[in-house]
């Protein structure tokens, strides 16, 4: 459908541990609209990453497939799906993956320098970003001279840099503290209003579930159960306990 970015259709996913071959994922149905930040949630072990991964073209289904803004990713060899990764969806990830060597607008402008966009083009790019998300007095500081939260704010800046449609978050709070964690939360949903990416992100925090726009519950490698914005606005209006029994 032309309002739905992100489609999973019957996604199984089996790995194999020595003989037996192990379910990670059972007939995953999902959809996600544009513009939607949707949360998906559930137990160590329950698939979440790896629906995740498999979204982000960071590996392939056993059966099933998935369609990401109008392309089927079963229909790309690993040089396309390589390429379509670049971009069309940025990645945040629980611990950063900065370069350490390089200064936050060269963290920002690898993406850009991977998609051949040209010198002067990507720095004023990812000076820009980094402005738009609050960094631009901290532009030139090393990884090492930023806090957990400035460091998560600069790979979001990065995230951005090619501009995709899609954003995929894996525990994007997970090593921050909860000032920094609401404060990446408040960065993501003003982003959202203002350039309409869609958000994808697999949580455990419910600061993160609080943001959302629908959360998913994965179960054994299933959806178990969808949280509705009204659902979502009654635990947002009780307590942060209320929050986290959503969790379990």
């Amino acid at each position: 459908m032309a309002n739905e970015l992100v489609q999973v259709l019957d996604v199984e996913k089996r790995y194999r541990n020595g003989k037996r071959k192990v379910p990670a994922l059972n007939g995953i149905k999902l959809s996600v609209k544009k513009g939607e930040i949707l949360g998906i949630v559930g137990p160590s072990g329950s698939g979440k990453t790896t629906l995740l991964n498999l979204i982000g073209g960071l590996g392939r289904p056993s059966n099933g497939k998935i369609v990401v803004d109008g392309k089927d990713l079963s229909d790309l060899g690993n040089r396309e799906l390589t390429d379509f990764r670049l971009q069309k969806i940025g990645f945040i990830f629980q611990f950063y993956n900065l370069i350490p060597t390089l200064n936050a607008t060269e963290n920002v402008a690898l993406p850009m320098s991977l998609a051949s966009v040209k010198k002067p083009e990507r720095d004023n790019r990812a000076r820009e970003l980094l402005r738009v998300v609050g960094m631009g007095p901290r532009m030139d500081h090393l990884p090492n001279q930023l806090s957990g939260g400035e460091q998560q704010r600069v790979a979001v800046a990065r995230a951005l840099a090619n501009n995709p449609p899609l954003i995929l978050g894996d525990e994007p709070t997970g090593d921050l503290d909860s000032t920094a964690a609401k404060k990446l939360v408040e960065l993501i949903r003003s982003l959202r209003k203002d350039t309409r990416i869609t958000f994808i992100i697999v949580t455990h925090d419910p600061l993160v579930v609080a943001g959302c726009d629908r959360v998913c519950s994965i179960r054994d490698g299933k959806i178990s159960k969808e949280f509705t914005q009204s659902e979502l606005d009654h635990y947002r209006n009780s307590s942060r306990d209320s929050m986290e029994d959503l969790l379990m």
